[in-house]
Formats: structure tokens, sequence, C-alpha cells
């Protein structure tokens, strides 16, 4: 088994989080709890994932902070999965996954599903990057600069 790289002490904000969600079944699994999933053996149906690599990507999560393990909401002996703060946080990242998919796949018609706002019904605008002052920013009004005084960064997004 090849050792993964870990990025959790990169000075890179992007690679940092990639360290705690950057492979596709931990996406997944928070996608599937933001759905309501929680129990292990509700993700592995829904995931059809091993149980030994759906294990390894709860621990994970769990370690990550992104979800807690708690008692069953129905008594029994199991336990579940729920999001914290920090997991329900992920969700702007999932919105624009789904919304870049919708955008750029080869077969949109084929995605099952449209986002919708729950109490009006209607589908979700696309996620957009505003300044402060409400300019709307694309990729090239943008630049990094250093967080400290004398800590250059190799990196700019222009």
């Amino acid at each position: 088994m090849v050792k993964r790289t870990s990025f959790e002490r990169d000075d890179c904000p992007i690679a940092r989080s990639l360290d705690a969600i950057g492979d596709w079944w931990s996406i997944l699994i928070i996608r599937e709890a933001f759905f309501g999933v929680s129990r292990f053996s509700e993700f592995q149906k829904k995931l059809g994932l091993a149980k030994n690599i759906l294990t390894v990507r709860l621990r994970a999560l769990v370690d990550q902070g992104i979800l807690k393990t708690a008692p069953a909401s129905d008594g029994s002996a199991y336990q579940e999965y729920l999001l914290t703060p920090k997991g329900r946080g992920v969700f702007p990242i999932l919105v624009a996954l789904r919304q870049w998919s919708e955008e750029f796949d080869a077969h949109p018609e084929e995605i099952a599903t449209i986002l919708v706002d729950k109490e009006k019904g209607r589908p979700v605008r696309k996620l957009e990057l505003y300044s402060q002052d409400g300019r709307l920013l694309g990729a090239g009004d943008t630049t990094l600069k250093p967080r400290l005084a004398g800590k250059q960064s190799k990196r700019a997004y222009s």
C-alpha cells in the first residue's frame, strides 16, 4: 500500500483542506451525512464501500473533527456519525463541486437532481465570489499576499 503524502503542515490552505477531505470517499461520506445518513451500515449501503475502507475514512473524518460519534438517537447500541460545525462548513465546497459539474459535465442531462431552496423550491443561484465592497471577482481579480511580514508565498491565482 502506498502511503499518502500529508499536507497538514503545508503553507497553502488548499493543500491543507485536501489533507482533511481530499479523497473522493471522504467527500461522498460527507455528502451522505448532509442527506441524514449517520450509521456505518447506511454509509456502506449508500456508497457500496468496503467495510475496511469505510472504517478508515470515518475514523479520519472523526480525527479531523469533521464528523463526531454519538450514541444512536433511537437508543440502540449503535453509534452515529454526525457532522460537526467544521463538517457543516464543507457545504459550500460540495455546492461548488456540484455546480462545476453541472456546468462542465459532458452529459449534464444525466444528473438526476438539482439543488433547490427548500422553502421556495427554486434552483439555488451559482456561487460567486465578491470583494468586501461588493464587486464580483474572478480568478484574475485576486492575488495572494503574505500573512506575516517576511513570509513569502510562491503561489498566485492570477
